[in-house]
């Protein structure tokens, strides 16, 4: 029986993703659905469940990379901002988005924060951990 780590990490995210959405401290704030999610982004996310998808993306990153704070994990999440004259240059991604998805992941008991970023907890290994298992 492989651990969160060891399993695929898109399907750790996709079933990690449905349990979060069971979590009553985990939602979507009201602007989550209009903005973008760096300036490397053209348009707003089209997927219905963004929020909940980048928060178990967020979880299994900070148990696989911890401890990390918010501008790693901007970093992470950037992306190309592709220019028509210069060469394409990386931009991270938007703070308020990682920052608040680890306040929430914070408050369900998923991650603690630590003297130097966020780490997961037992209760976030074990959650993690289910939703690895086949």
């Amino acid at each position: 029986m492989p651990t969160a780590i060891e399993a695929s990490p898109q399907q750790v995210i996709d079933k990690a993703k449905e349990e979060l959405k069971k979590i009553s401290e985990i939602q979507p704030p009201v602007w989550a659905g209009l903005v973008k999610s760096g300036s490397h982004a053209e348009r707003v996310p089209e997927e219905e469940d963004f929020w909940f998808r980048r928060a178990a993306s967020v979880l299994l990153t900070v148990a696989k990379r911890g401890p990390v704070g918010t501008e790693r994990l901007r970093v992470k999440y950037g992306g190309r901002n592709a220019h028509t004259v210069s060469r394409a240059h990386h931009r991270k991604a938007g703070g308020k988005t990682i920052r608040l998805i680890l306040q929430q992941l914070e408050k369900a008991g998923l991650v603690k924060k630590e003297k130097i970023g966020r780490i997961v907890t037992s209760k976030g290994i074990a959650f993690l951990d289910k939703a690895a298992k086949v």
